[in-house]
C-alpha cells in the first residue's frame, strides 16, 4: 500500500472546511460543474465557486474538458486531481482540518437519512499513544485495500464513512 505524506499547510487550508470536504467527494464521484455543485449541495453558486476555486488552488480538483449541456450550452465540470486519502493531518491540526471531517460528515450522513446507515460502531478504550498509533495504523491497512481496489466495485452503491478516535474529556 502506499505510504501517506504530510498535508501542506496550503492543503490543509483548502481541507478545513466541511462545504469543500463534500466538493471533492462529491467530485471523486463524477465531473460536476459549479452549478451542479451548488444544486447538489443546496448553497448558493458563488459561495461554491469560492470554494471550488480554493480546492483548484491546492491542486486537488482540476477543471475537466469543456462538455455540452443537455441545454446544449458549454459546461466547465470539475473533477478531484488526486485522491486525499493518502495525505496525513499535522499533529497541530494546521486550519483545523480534524473538525471539517466530523462537518462533512453529520451533513451528508444528514442528507442521506438515517435508514442509509449499514453499521457503525461506538466505544470507548483505555490506550497509550503507542496503542493509538497501532489502532490507527491497522484501521488505515483495511481501508487501503478498499480503497486500493475501488475501480473493481464502481458497480456498487457508493459508501462512506469516517472513523474518529479522541480523548474523552475528563
Amino acid at each position: 500500500m502506499r505510504e501517506r505524506r504530510e498535508i501542506t499547510a496550503d492543503e490543509a487550508k483548502a481541507m478545513s472546511h466541511p462545504l469543500r470536504l463534500r466538493v471533492l467527494r462529491l467530485c471523486r464521484q463524477r465531473e460536476m460543474t459549479n452549478k451542479q455543485l451548488a444544486e447538489r449541495l443546496g448553497r448558493d453558486p458563488g459561495t461554491v465557486l469560492h470554494h471550488v476555486r480554493h480546492l483548484v488552488k491546492a491542486g486537488f480538483l482540476e477543471q475537466a474538458p469543456v462538455r455540452t449541456g443537455e441545454s446544449g450550452a458549454l459546461e466547465k465540470p470539475y473533477r478531484c486531481a488526486t485522491n486525499t486519502w493518502w495525505l496525513s493531518a499535522p499533529p497541530d491540526d494546521v486550519g483545523g482540518t480534524a473538525q471539517a471531517p466530523i462537518a462533512a460528515f453529520q451533513e451528508e450522513l444528514a442528507e442521506a437519512g438515517p435508514e442509509s446507515v449499514r453499521t457503525y460502531a461506538r466505544f470507548m478504550l483505555h490506550l497509550s499513544q503507542e496503542q493509538v498509533e497501532e489502532l490507527d495504523r491497522r484501521i488505515c491497512a483495511v481501508l487501503d485495500e478498499y480503497i486500493e481496489t475501488d475501480d473493481e466495485r464502481l458497480d456498487q452503491p457508493v459508501m462512506g464513512g469516517i472513523v474518529v478516535i479522541h480523548r474523552l474529556a475528563d
